[in-house]
């Protein structure tokens, strides 16, 4: 029975890292636009994993998409910016595997104390999906804030307000449709998982 059950789990971050993948190579399955913003949903993938299967197939599937994000930085960079920083594995693979982490230990937190279940999973995809644009960000800055005239036409010391500026226009607008998204995914995904769970003890 655990053969089973861990097969199923096998099956299913199989399925999420070929959602990624898919995300990842049709530009408006990655992201939601919204106006002048395109929101980045891939996030979600990644929160629903660690929500649903556990901390270590969340961060298997965070893993798959830095991976990605690196190998594309390489041979079909999204943007000239993509080609420089996403080479960096701490920028392109690291926040990815965070984002699992962040989430899935928040909602433990957080459904100690709440009584509402969705409410829980909300939060925690909203630290989960800020965790991903602070950490890219923030090691941007760290690593690159030297060349940041090459990269964003700004000197180094406008830079950090630019970047903040970023969390501001793009990270919170995906957080929050990651909260409103992840609990609609979850609940029922994770009903299943349980039940299919259960079954195979």
């Amino acid at each position: 029975m655990k053969k089973k059950q861990n097969l199923f789990k096998q099956v299913l971050v199989a399925l999420f890292c070929a959602i990624v993948l898919v995300q990842t190579s049709i530009p408006f399955l990655g992201y939601i636009p919204l106006g002048v913003l395109n929101l980045t949903i891939i996030q979600i993938t990644v929160i629903v994993a660690a929500l649903t299967l556990g901390l270590g197939p969340g961060v298997t599937v965070g893993f798959f998409w830095g991976v990605v994000t690196f190998i594309r930085a390489f041979v079909a960079p999204t943007s000239p910016l993509a080609a420089i920083v996403f080479v960096n594995p701490i920028i392109s693979v690291v926040p990815r595997m965070m984002i699992a982490v962040m989430a899935f230990y928040s909602w433990k937190f957080f459904n100690k104390f709440l009584k509402i279940e969705g409410l829980s999973f909300s939060l925690a995809a909203i630290l989960g999906a800020l965790t991903n644009t602070i950490l890219v960000l923030g090691a941007i800055y760290l690593f690159y804030r030297g060349q940041s005239h090459a990269l964003y036409a700004v000197s180094t010391d406008k830079l950090l307000p630019l970047l903040l500026g970023v969390v501001a226009t793009n990270g919170i607008p995906e957080a929050l449709l990651s909260a409103v998204i992840t609990p609609v995914i979850v609940i029922p995904v994770k009903k299943l998982v349980d039940r299919k769970s259960k079954k195979n003890k």
